[in-house]
């Protein structure tokens, strides 16, 4: 029957229409009319003469109000609501009886359900929420986002009678466009405002007991008056209050007390109504009432200052934030306001401690945005004169001096040194009676003087800091007997001229040294007898540009970074030549005594010596122990070699990559731009000569033990070069370098002292293993194995060579495909053994094993915290025995039962080391990592590359790899041999999240600027990636409309946030990298502004300069004028450049 229906009743077919809706609405449309029709006709005219009559009274009213309006602009529109329309619709007055019938007859659900959860279709699919909305009683007013926004077309409405009915919309018209003030919300400025003040004068809902229903009541029931509750709060009659009239905290004012503090429930219901406000404002109040207790607690005054931050840009009534948005003065004038209010809280710390040098230098870095230079440079000068006898205050007056652009110069910095050394040494002699010399002077000395020659290196002036070391050594190891006992001061002015006479110093062919001279000169002096030259080593000028087609500033660079490399040293006049100071081409190569003596100074204990010069060693590039510097602001600013970030272990090493760590700190040199990438494998054959007699002439002036530290550097200065040119691939480099290091091992093996060191051989052995002599370094790993392995496990040094020869047995049997590793496991079980030894015949006796295993674990065990720290002498050679012990009976359990064995072994030994530091002084965190930190770190790497390269060969859950460089890097966050391991497991995922926030936790918690550059390296590798992929020829048209996942974006807030720190706004190596990104992302106009800005951190880094002259070559010119006006080095100007391209 539907399908023969007429079009016109399509409509009847409509499931949703329901027959008895309609029959009601007829029902009701039908009374309606019957109830019109009997109504008498005078009746209906009249009610009609009756609307038009207040329709016409409206519309008088209205243009009256209007009047009003455009002579009073009104404000206060917060009595209108989100709707357009206030007026009462005709058609609502007969629409309410049916409304009211209909609410009665549909009852409404109190609980809220999904759509789909309905019964049937007559259930109402609308719910009742009797819950009070908090926001509606603050703000006296809906939200206007929870209200349906429309806009009305035309003035007419639908379903009204045009004679009898009409509709009056409030419109302003269509010429003027309407301003409607928006209900104002918790984000606006003025409820900010009024959210900060009292909190007491908000209105707050009642607070209603867990489980109670909401009442139904209509209005919110108050709280009895305090009138009727009695005269409870009334303060008692006393001799104050004669008459009863005072309220208690008057009374108490009167007698000079303060308010009781609150307890119990009454805390309990003020703590109710807080907000963070009243808890700024109990913090202030506590902050005041423990400083007026205690004024002399320094901590506290400085803790106090570091909370104003926290009170000013927080929400509370002592917020000093700008309500206006967008109002860049407003909120300068807020920190202005902020940082005016520490000062004076600085000032009143200052004067009840005169002597606190920690509030002083807070006063300075407040001062630092609002003083001139001038005046700071003055006030820090005042500072220094009052402390001349502290050590990390004079380190830190230097960071500053160094570090201010608009007065800074390398002489004037220079000199700043000298006088800061100067003072110090005349306190260390008693010669300043007014201050006394603090604890650790001796250190601070040297690391100063360390500080100074690196400054002098990175600004270009290599030869000065050479003759710094020159001059120290000389002054330390070769002091006539007869003014010893001088002040340092009267020290100096007998080395004058002895430095001024031209006799041959440390490092150069002859040097006999200042006591020999000092002595002659006492008899006499000497001739020197003519040696002739068996090198002429002039350099050729017409070699020096390698093209002439290339551009200036191209030209400029690659000479400028030739003469960097074969330059360094100072020039002195050639007597044997006739030659004579005037012969110098470049006078900046020479260096007068007026720039070194100032910074003469007393190195007296014999392991500061023994630091002195392993410090110049690893100055001119040989790798050492990393115990350098006792700050870690001192290590940060020394970072500078890129190669630091960008090695990559040898993937057929995976066990002994991580032999020789990187410093990252550049040797002399090899500074020049951030991406030369002609690397050197050592020094320039002038520089190599130089090396080799300083390394001869110190042997002969420190003890039998030291000698043997500074022959292992020297062996593995050979060893480094080796492994250089292995990466590089140039194959006849390799051969050259190969003869040249053996030579040199097999003579220093022959010297009697050294024929016995185990650790020399070990060094020797493994130069010949990578230069692929397998047969002939096992020879010398079986020999050196023969003559010491009586020793047993109570040897670190021959623990050490076990391991490592047993690793490269491990490596080699990976690398050639056999599983078989009995060898490694025989050379383990000698070890443990300690019988004779004889070389691998091919058997391993499984008893030996056994007893190998256990004579591990109990020498393991043997190694308690009480027998390290019962004798403070033995317990560093201890720990340094700890790390060779554990990684040869890791290993061995790894080879014989698997790695959850070797596992458990290293988690046992790294607890155990935990607990000894724990018990032991822990210096800062730095790149100077003491020796309990380095035998941690070697163990944890151990540890670590076991675990990854057995992951790389076996199926293994990452997790626990993971798991393991997580917790090491939590404790050592500066080891940049676990970072690499680090970013190498990390790049198997596809999502960075997880490194990103392990990078981010772990930057926060340490003063390093490590984890930040690791960090930043891990990002520009995935962004190098995703580059590689978009630029790549794959099919698809998706690959040009790859997202990049904001990775540009992500990396410059890695290097602000960096840069913003205090330990990685003055390290040099983070401002080029930003620097080189910048420019390399396109992006070469906000490059040039963080030149500028790296200028204001690091000035005197002479790289920097170098990087900007390769990346906007345009401006070379003005790069050049600016190195000269701040006096770094410049040893080819660019006139010389032209006459060279003229020649």
């Amino acid at each position: 029957s539907n399908a023969s229906a007429p079009a016109d009743l399509e409509w009847l077919s409509n499931q949703s229409f329901c027959k008895e809706d309609a029959l009601k609405t007829h029902q009701r449309a039908t009374e309606r009319a019957q109830a019109e029709a009997e109504e008498p006709a005078g009746t209906r005219e009249q009610k009609l003469k009756e609307r038009e009559d207040s329709y016409d009274r409206s519309k008088k009213r209205k243009k009256e109000k209007k009047k009003k309006q455009k002579k009073k602009k009104s404000r206060d529109n917060s009595e209108r609501s989100g709707s357009e329309s206030d007026t009462v619709y005709p058609s609502d007055l007969l629409k309410k009886e049916n409304t009211d019938r209909e609410e009665a007859q549909v009852r409404v659900s109190e609980t809220f359900m999904w759509l789909d959860d309905l019964q049937t279709p007559s259930d109402s699919p609308f719910c009742i929420d009797r819950r009070a909305d908090r926001a509606n009683w603050e703000y006296k007013s809906l939200y206007r986002g929870d209200i349906a926004r429309y806009k009305r077309k035309g003035g007419s409405c639908l379903g009204l009678d045009f004679r009898m009915q009409a509709v009056s919309w409030n419109n302003g018209g269509p010429e003027k466009k309407r301003v409607d003030k928006k209900p104002e919300r918790y984000f606006c400025p003025s409820t900010r405002q009024l959210l900060r003040s009292d909190p007491y004068s908000l209105p707050a809902l009642p607070v209603l007991s867990e489980g109670s229903a909401v009442s139904s009541d209509s209005f919110i029931k108050l709280s009895a008056c305090t009138v009727e509750q009695g005269s409870s709060t009334q303060a008692p009659v006393s001799w104050v209050n004669p008459l009863g009239i005072y309220d208690r905290g008057t009374s108490l004012w009167l007698e000079g007390k303060g308010q009781p503090e609150v307890k119990g429930d009454q805390q309990d219901v003020e703590a109710q109504g807080s907000s963070s406000s009243t808890l700024l404002s109990a913090r202030v109040e506590e902050f005041n009432r423990k400083l007026r207790e205690n004024p002399t607690d320094t901590q506290l005054w400085l803790d106090f200052i570091h909370f104003q931050d926290e009170l000013a840009f927080g929400s509370g009534s002592f917020s000093a934030a700008s309500d206006t948005d967008n109002d860049g003065d407003m909120k300068k004038m807020s920190l202005r306001a902020v940082l005016e209010k520490k000062l004076s809280i600085v000032d009143r710390a200052v004067e009840s401690n005169p002597a606190s040098v920690d509030l002083k230098l807070e006063k300075l870095h407040l001062c630092k945005e609002l003083w001139e230079p001038a005046t700071l440079q003055k006030e820090w000068k005042k500072l220094v004169f009052i402390h001349p006898n502290s050590g990390p205050l004079w380190r830190k007056y230097l960071l500053f001096t160094q570090s201010l652009f608009s007065t800074f110069s390398v002489s004037k910095v220079n000199s700043v040194f000298g006088k800061c050394l100067s003072t110090l040494s005349a306190v260390q002699d008693g010669s300043m009676v007014s201050h006394p010399p603090l604890p650790g002077t001796q250190e601070d000395l040297l690391d100063i003087f360390l500080q100074q020659c690196h400054f002098l290196r990175q600004a270009g002036h290599t030869e000065k800091a050479v003759c710094l070391f020159q001059a120290l050594l000389d002054f330390t190891f070769f002091k006539p007997d007869s003014v010893k006992d001088l002040p340092t001061r009267q020290q100096v002015d007998f080395f004058e001229p002895f430095w001024d006479s031209g006799e041959p110093r440390v490092g150069e062919r002859g040097a006999r040294g200042w006591k020999a001279w000092m002595l002659q000169q006492e008899r006499g002096g000497w001739v020197i007898p003519s040696e002739p030259d068996d090198d002429d080593e002039e350099e050729q000028d017409d070699a020096e540009i390698k093209d002439k087609t290339w551009p200036k500033w191209k030209i400029w660079l690659d000479v400028e970074a030739s003469r960097e490399a074969n330059h360094w040293l100072p020039w002195r006049p050639d007597k044997t030549k006739g030659q004579s100071e005037e012969d110098c081409e470049d006078p900046d190569r020479q260096v007068l005594f007026d720039d070194i003596g100032p910074s003469m100074i007393r190195v007296d204990r014999p392991d500061l010596q023994l630091q002195l010069i392993l410090s110049f060693l690893q100055f001119l590039g040989l790798p050492g122990p990393s115990g350098k510097f006792s700050t870690t602001s001192s290590s940060n600013i020394l970072l500078d070699d890129l190669t630091f970030l960008e090695e990559i272990p040898d993937p057929e090493r995976p066990l002994t990559s991580y032999d020789l760590p990187m410093a990252g700190i550049c040797a002399v040199g090899h500074m020049t731009f951030l991406s030369d990438c002609r690397r050197q494998a050592g020094l320039c054959k002038a520089g190599e000569e130089f090396l080799q007699n300083v390394l001869q002439q110190t042997l002969q002036l420190i003890p039998t033990q030291d000698q043997a530290t500074v022959t292992l550097c020297w062996l593995q200065y050979e060893k480094l070069k080796v492994l250089r040119c292995l990466r590089s691939g140039n194959k006849r480099r390799l051969k050259s370098q190969g003869k040249r290091s053996k030579r040199l091992a097999k003579r220093l093996l022959k010297e009697p002292d050294n024929r016995g060191s185990l650790a020399l051989w070990r060094e020797y052995a493994h130069l010949e293993w990578l230069l692929g002599n397998l047969e002939e370094a096992r020879k010398v790993f079986d020999t050196a194995l023969g003559m010491g392995v009586t020793r047993g496990l109570n040897d670190p040094v021959l623990c050490n060579l076990c391991f490592l020869y047993a690793q490269l047995e491990v490596e080699q049997a990976l690398n050639s495909g056999t599983v078989p590793t009995s060898k490694a496991v025989y050379i383990l079980t000698k070890l443990a053994e300690g019988a004779a030894y004889t070389p691998f015949s091919g058997q391993i006796n499984p008893v030996t094993i056994l007893k190998a295993r256990k004579a591990y674990e109990q020498a393991l065990l043997s190694f308690s915290p009480e027998q390290s720290t019962g004798s403070n002498a033995k317990a560093p050679k201890k720990r340094h025995r700890m790390s060779s012990l554990v990684g040869c009976f890791g290993l061995f359990q790894y080879l014989t039962v698997g790695i959850d064995a070797a596992d458990a072994v290293y988690n046992q030994a790294i607890q155990k080391l935990i607990s000894w530091n724990l018990n032991s002084e822990v210096t800062d965190g730095s790149l100077r990592r003491p020796k309990v930190f380095a035998d941690w770190e070697s163990v944890a790497v151990q540890h670590v590359a076991l675990l990854r390269h057995h992951a790389n060969t076996n199926v293994f859950p990452l997790s626990r790899l993971r798991l393991a460089l997580t917790d090491a890097l939590s404790l050592l966050p500066s080891s940049a041999s676990l970072w690499q391991l680090y970013l190498q497991t990390e790049n198997r995922y596809h999502s960075a999240g997880r490194a990103r926030r392990f990078f981010h936790s772990v930057a926060k918690k340490t003063d390093s600027v490590v984890p930040y550059l690791f960090a930043i390296t891990a990002e520009q590798r995935l962004k190098q990636m995703l580059d590689s992929v978009q630029r790549s020829c794959l099919p698809g048209e998706a690959l040009p409309t790859l997202p990049n996942n904001g990775l540009s974006n992500r990396i410059r807030c890695l290097f602000e946030n960096a840069t913003a720190t205090e330990h990685g706004a003055h390290c040099p190596l983070l401002w080029r990298m930003y620097l080189n990104f910048m420019v390399c992302d396109g992006n070469a106009e906000r490059g040039s502004g963080i030149f500028y800005k790296a200028l204001q951190a690091v000035p005197w880094v002479k790289g920097l300069y170098m990087d900007a002259v390769q990346l906007f070559p345009e401006r070379v010119q003005e790069f050049l004028d600016l190195m000269t006006e701040k006096e770094l080095r410049l040893r080819v100007p660019m006139e010389e450049v032209d006459i060279l391209l003229e020649d």
